[in-house]
């Protein structure tokens, strides 16, 4: 069995996804990079090998039940257990509709990876974070899956009705909270991170943040050691939509975003990375949207 930290992270061929395998791997973990596409994926590993990345492509479509279970039962077969687990896959379906023009066919496309999905590959890979010594599990979602931000019209986010991204994401933190207080009296803690606004194909590349500084809050929630350091950092002000990478936890190991309502000092500590000096997403397009 491996002794370095065994970590996954599922749309890990390129942008934020490769940049979170990246940061993992740089801090000592085997990184599984997981891809729809295997041969995406072997490039992607075999960029982060010549790093001195310890990186292993593992074939995995979140959509597909048997890519998911032959994945766990690769990493079973393998490792034994997974110490860390990354629920970076996802997509953005809209281009410019309003809510009333989306299909529900677009909803339940988009849904299999980003709600769905999540659901699919943490429950076939639970049962081996439960042999890890500290398991993690990070879930990334956006400050538009708030619904604090996005009902308040003078806030920035209230510019992206994006109906079928903004409820995944919105579904996604509920599912973060229900992973987590299930697991509250286990080692493992659950959280959400929001990369903020970053460049990436799902934006066209009009995030001011690069994919790099995205992936920090869920490099630091992935890897155990890191937790005490980002404890340890002062609490900074929730609620604001900048470009922020953000990670929250409770101290009961209960999870959310730190750019939603406002949170309790005596339960919820924030650690913001710092952002570049624009603090609001620019105007709303057909092409971007403030998120991962």
């Amino acid at each position: 069995m491996s002794e370095s930290k065994i970590a996954l992270v599922t749309g890990a061929n390129k942008g934020i996804g490769y940049e979170i395998a990246r940061g993992l791997g740089a801090a000592g973990a085997t990184v599984l990079v997981g891809a729809r596409d295997a041969g995406r994926g072997a490039t992607a590993a075999e960029k982060l090998a010549a790093e001195g990345i310890t990186a292993v492509p593992v074939e995995l479509d979140v959509t597909d039940p048997v890519s998911v279970s032959a994945a766990a039962a690769l990493i079973e077969r393998e490792y034994g257990r997974l110490d860390i687990l990354v629920n970076n896959a996802g997509v953005l379906v809209e281009r410019g509709q309003a809510p009333s023009q989306v299909p529900v066919e677009a909803l339940q496309r988009l849904y299999d990876i980003n709600v769905y999905g999540v659901v699919r590959v943490t429950n076939a890979l639970l049962p081996l974070i439960r042999r890890a010594p500290a398991g993690r599990i990070v879930n990334l979602s956006s400050g538009l899956g708030s619904l604090t931000l996005t009902s308040d019209p003078s806030n920035a986010f209230a510019q992206y009705p994006l109906l079928a991204y903004n409820s995944s994401k919105s579904a996604l933190n509920a599912i973060t909270v229900s992973y987590a207080n299930e697991l509250r009296d286990t080692p493992i803690k659950v959280n959400a991170a929001d990369p903020g606004y970053c460049a990436t194909d799902m934006n066209g590349h009009a995030g001011p943040r690069t994919p790099a500084q995205g992936a920090i809050a869920a490099v630091r929630l992935g890897h155990c050691r890191t937790m005490a350091r980002a404890r340890s950092s002062s609490t900074r002000r929730a609620g604001r939509p900048d470009h922020e990478s953000r990670v929250v936890w409770t101290t009961s190991h209960t999870a959310g975003l730190a750019q939603a309502s406002r949170p309790r000092r005596s339960s919820v500590r924030s650690y913001a990375v710092p952002s570049s000096r624009r603090t609001t997403p620019p105007a709303s397009s057909s092409s971007s949207a403030p998120g991962a």
